[in-house]
């Protein structure tokens, strides 16, 4: 938006409900200058929303939750377009009655997948016409692997050897997240054992002690203990190391609203598995850069992985396929379309 703003000699203001004005400190995306940060205050946000955006063109919510805003700016600057971002499952599901009345201030949402846009007009019968799907993106300042120790040196510090197979999967671990399809892939691992295949799994991300103490129970019931490592949390700067260091990405999603860890685990080159229920299907170019499968099926998980393991060079991301479709450059001409339109 701020790069936009500068082509076309907009004035850009960015507004955050939750972060602090400190957190927006010598950031890569745009200047400390435009941003105000509310530290939590909805109520502060919301009215300071209202108040300075009266004379504002276009305001874009960046999730349902910030409705509220978007509904008293309509009511106080009733020619300013309200453009709407719909992520995933926060507004997959029926909304309350003040919740719809504020939807309907909108004059178009952005869709980050199909299955989203799909969702908001089977459930919110919002106009197709007032529906654009952009894909998210790879951030433009994600490292490349030349920055961040070898992938060789992990592997040591974990203690997998150069004959395993890392397959990996990057979330957070709560029940309420159990739909990432985790517990799948533990079962699936148990087909591949059978199959004498040497796979180590690397679940990376934090976790809550209840989840951690559901998952280490499947690990011992399956025997998996030698072959799983949870990793807790991973800091950003260790995460180009982790995703170089896999084989397989691999999450079974089934409530996916895209995907974002998709593409950067293929902007590292590693082959993705996903499900096919959900954004995934997206994030995945419909298969082109990767295998969808049925997700909660632990046999179709380990022939998914079976099938990279035998034929990997079929299965590795096509990178220019890959920025075409999720570059940086591309999302802008995608909300450049929509903004001019």
């Amino acid at each position: 938006m701020y790069e936009y703003g500068l082509q076309n000699s907009a004035v850009i203001q960015i507004k955050s409900m939750h972060d602090e004005q400190e957190q927006a400190c010598n950031n890569l995306y745009f200047p400390n200058e435009i941003f105000t940060g509310f530290a939590g205050n909805k109520l502060s946000f919301v009215f300071n929303a209202a108040e300075n955006w009266r004379k504002d063109d276009i305001i874009i919510l960046s999730h349902i939750n910030l409705l509220m805003a978007g509904w008293l700016i309509k009511k106080v600057n009733p020619s300013a377009k309200i453009i709407l971002i719909g992520h995933g499952i926060e507004i997959w599901s029926k909304l309350n009655i003040s919740k719809k009345k504020m939807l309907s201030v909108c004059d178009h949402i952005i869709c980050v997948s199909r299955f989203t846009a799909q969702k908001i007009k089977n459930i919110h019968h919002f106009p197709e016409n007032k529906i654009s799907i952009i894909n998210n993106c790879i951030d433009p300042f994600l490292p490349m692997p030349a920055v961040h120790f070898s992938a060789q040196k992990l592997k040591q510090q974990y203690g997998i050897n150069n004959d395993e197979t890392v397959l990996m999967t990057l979330t957070r671990i709560s029940a309420k997240d159990r739909y990432k399809g985790y517990d799948c892939v533990l079962d699936a691992l148990v087909l591949l054992k059978k199959n004498n295949r040497k796979i180590k799994y690397l679940l990376a991300g934090s976790y809550s002690e209840s989840e951690k103490i559901v998952v280490d129970a499947l690990i011992k019931k399956h025997d998996l203990t030698d072959s799983v490592l949870l990793t807790g949390y991973i800091p950003d700067e260790n995460l180009t190391a982790h995703f170089c260091m896999a084989d397989i990405y691999v999450m079974p999603s089934t409530k996916e609203g895209f995907g974002i860890v998709f593409i950067e685990a293929m902007y590292y080159g590693v082959p993705v598995i996903a499900g096919n229920q959900d954004g995934s299907v997206d994030a995945l170019l419909n298969g082109e850069l990767g295998l969808l499968i049925e997700p909660n099926n632990a046999i179709a998980i380990a022939n998914a992985v079976e099938e990279m393991m035998t034929n990997k060079e079929t299965y590795k991301p096509n990178h220019q396929l890959l920025m075409n479709n999720f570059g940086y450059d591309a999302y802008k001409r995608k909300l450049e379309m929509v903004l001019n339109n």
